[in-house]
């Protein structure tokens, strides 16, 4: 039988901070939202592990040690409104919705909606706006609507579409590239048409939804 409190001190110590991540406020949540709540029953006994879980439709739910070096290099404010973009387990979304005023995740699959209300529901988290959408090309023509958007799902073609749905000073996270090396990137919009781009760190996910996929190469 899995402790799974000493499980998540445990993840905290051993995984997240050894990990580069030193923001309290980010340690704190990790360590009190029940990671549990929100993996599928079958990974239960896995839910704070360093490893990623299966969600089904080719989906997964990023490591611990992930999440949390992403929420760290968002730095979200308590008044920020926050775009999700791929709602998958929602322990993500959890997690932004306790740093954030109000988040609005969306995600093409009407099953991950549907299980994310009450997961969300039974730790009192009423913040949270879920929709079922296909954002897998963006926002285009969408302006300065949110001060952070995060994307879960990897881009294969980087694209600009969710750049201008930030207001000034939003942030936009990205996870860019194809297998075996992927980057997960920030964008901070610093003006009306300027973006400064930051690269965090190497990672690999599956692919958004519908997202643009490179050309085949044919000899």
């Amino acid at each position: 039988m899995v402790d799974l409190k000493q499980a998540r001190s445990s993840m905290v110590e051993q995984q997240i901070r050894t990990w580069s991540v030193l923001d309290q406020r980010v340690l704190d949540l990790m360590a009190s939202l029940p990671r549990e709540s929100f993996v599928p029953p079958a990974y239960r006994s896995l839910a704070y592990a360093d490893t990623l879980i299966p969600l089904g439709h080719g989906q997964v739910m990023e490591e611990p040690k992930l999440a949390a070096r992403l929420l760290q290099a968002l730095d979200i404010d308590p008044l920020d409104q926050v775009l999700e973009v791929g709602t998958g387990s929602a322990y993500l979304t959890a997690c932004l919705a306790h740093l954030g005023r109000a988040v609005r995740s969306v995600d093409i699959h009407a099953d991950f909606i549907a299980a994310a209300a009450p997961r969300l529901a039974s730790l009192g988290i009423t913040n949270v706006q879920l929709a079922c959408e296909d954002l897998g090309l963006g926002l285009p023509g969408i302006e300065q609507q949110h001060d952070v958007i995060v994307v879960t799902g990897s881009l294969p073609l980087y694209h600009e579409g969710f750049h201008r749905a930030l207001t000034l000073g939003g942030r936009l996270l990205l996870i860019v590239g194809t297998e075996p090396l992927m980057e997960a990137v920030l964008f901070t919009r610093v003006a009306v048409d300027q973006w400064v781009r930051r690269s965090l760190l190497e990672t690999c996910l599956p692919p958004l939804a519908h997202a643009r996929m490179p050309a085949a190469f044919t000899f």
